[in-house]
This record gives structure tokens, sequence and C-alpha cells, in this order.
């Protein structure tokens, strides 16, 4: 299992399938490394010898904005809506859709579980609330 910038990419695939496993690599941008790297795409990522590894990275690294820094420019790019208070910088900060779809139903990946309002309690507490 070869391991290219901090991620374990799996050793029995394809090398174009392997390299999706990286933040910020989709299919076509694996195709995109492979070709910039002369590998032969129908490679498997384990048969990758160091040379070919290194050329592999060094693709990545010069051409491409992947993993940590991806990441963090992403959470910047969140921070920065928040904070100068656009509507999209609101729908992240109550955790809603930030890209207009609907809520009245739907959206339980943003929101979360349902939550129950005006739950119906037992006997006890209903007549303790009437007195």
């Amino acid at each position: 299992m070869p391991r290219l910038l901090g991620v374990d990419i799996p050793g029995n695939k394809r090398v174009e399938y392997a390299l999706r496993y990286i933040h910020g690599i989709g299919p076509r941008r694996a195709a995109q490394i492979v070709r910039e790297a002369k590998l032969d795409p129908a490679k498997k990522a384990d048969d990758l010898t160091p040379e070919e590894l290194r050329s592999v990275l060094g693709v990545i690294q010069t051409g491409y904005r992947v993993e940590g820094d991806l990441r963090r420019e992403v959470s910047q790019n969140i921070r920065r809506l928040i904070s100068i208070g656009t509507y999209r910088g609101l729908r992240h900060r109550r955790g809603l859709p930030a890209r207009g779809q609907r809520t009245s139903t739907n959206a339980r990946t943003r929101k979360g579980p349902r939550r129950t309002v005006g739950a119906v309690r037992g006997k006890e507490a209903r007549a303790a609330l009437r007195k």
C-alpha cells in the first residue's frame, strides 16, 4: 500500500483509481496526473517503482493543491464568508444548506436527525403542568 502526501492509497487498484483517495484529486485530475507522469494507466499502485512514485508526487506537488492545503483553503473561505456576514456564511454558521436547496423537507444531511418539538409527556408531567 503506497503512501503519497500522508495518504495510504490502495495498492490493489489501478493507479488512476488509487490516486482518487487523495483529497482534491478526482477522475479527470487523476487521469491528467498519470499522463503527465508518463505511467501505464493499467498498472496497479503496488507495482509502481520508487522512481514512478516520485514522479507522481512531483507532478502533484508542482501542479495541484491537494490534501491539507486544499482543506485549509476551503475552511478559510468559509470562515471569511461567516466573518463578513454574507447569506452563505450565515447558512454555514447555522448548519443549513448554503446553495438554495429546500429545507422544509429533506436537507437531513446538513440539519441532522429530526428533533421532535413539543413531545408528549407522561400523565404525571401533564398533571403537574395543570396545577
